[in-house]
């Protein structure tokens, strides 16, 4: 990530979940760019989606409000887990309550193992 490129993005699989991993920083500008790492992962329909954000070091709003919209449009089809181990990200989402209906962790492998035992709606 360079001073141009203020956001990075990576879509893999692990452990039959796609895992979507952010780095550095989501703001008005980012957020397309999360927006389509999230939907590259979703073309697939992978029965677990981790967006993995340890990390990002800034998390404004439209991150939350694209992390809650995620979980709105498909928790009903696919297992959703977020990562976030620093306070960058996990800060904004404890502090608006958003980790009460987005599953979060604090380890990619924490979250994949709680994700890929638990039951499918």
């Amino acid at each position: 990530m360079s001073a141009t490129d203020p956001i990075t993005t990576a879509v893999a699989h692990r452990a039959g979940a796609t895992v979507v991993s952010i780095g550095g920083e989501i703001d008005l500008s980012t957020a397309p760019a999360l927006e389509a790492a999230i939907a590259t992962a979703l073309e697939e329909d992978p029965p677990v989606l981790v967006i993995e954000l340890s990390e990002v070091t800034f998390m404004a709003s439209v991150g939350l409000r694209i992390l809650a919209a995620t979980e709105g449009k498909f928790s009903k089809s696919i297992r959703i887990a977020v990562v976030a181990n620093n306070s960058a990200a996990s800060r904004p989402i404890q502090l608006t309550g958003l980790d009460n209906v987005i599953a979060l962790y604090p380890t990619l492998d924490e979250a994949l193992t709680a994700v890929g035992e638990a039951p499918r709606n």
